[in-house]
């Protein structure tokens, strides 16, 4: 067995920090990737969205859910050791390898079943995980400060602080 990621929240309130705290690095990917993209001012704050944003946030926050790989054998035998918890499978049940994340503030595990495609199931599992486990529970809870406006407008990523107090970057109305 191996695990791949860090993230394995125990309770929904460090899930929800480690969400939280996952939306300034959400902004400035966003942001790079509109300057990367060659967007004017205008069309920055036309399409760089506080969903934009928070789709960003999402990924991120997923990308980091430790997920272990392992055997059916290994993965029946976690689910013998943890009978509390719900089990949700995606897949078949005629495949030789499992890819699982457990949530224990939920007591359930989500698994997907592969034969060969190893990152294909992880990546899978991770935005399953993501939608089953836990976005429910953030909707509604992020602070408005990390994303922006929640009625689609565009956001402002500029202007933040560094830890003199000093503005970082004053430029509020999009990329350079």
């Amino acid at each position: 067995m191996e695990t791949e990621g860090t993230l394995s929240p125990e309770s929904l309130a460090a899930a929800r920090a480690e969400f939280e705290s996952a939306g300034p690095t959400a902004k400035q990917v966003v942001r790079e990737a509109a300057k990367a993209m060659a967007f004017d001012r205008e069309e920055y704050r036309e399409r760089v969205t506080s969903e934009v944003v928070e789709r960003a946030r999402n990924v991120l926050f997923a990308d980091r859910l430790a997920v272990t790989v392992g055997s059916r054998a290994e993965f029946d035998a976690w689910v013998d050791e943890h009978p509390d918890y719900e089990v949700i499978t995606l897949g078949s049940d005629d495949v030789d390898r499992v890819a699982w994340h457990t949530a224990p503030f939920a007591e359930t595990v989500v698994a997907a079943t592969f034969q060969n495609e190893r990152e294909a199931a992880v990546g899978t599992l991770r935005k399953q995980a993501f939608s089953r486990l836990y976005r429910s529970e953030f909707e509604g809870d992020s602070d408005e400060n990390q994303t922006g406006d929640t009625d689609g407008e565009a956001i402002d990523v500029g202007n933040e602080t560094n830890d003199t107090g000093s503005d970082t970057d004053t430029d509020t109305s999009g990329p350079e």
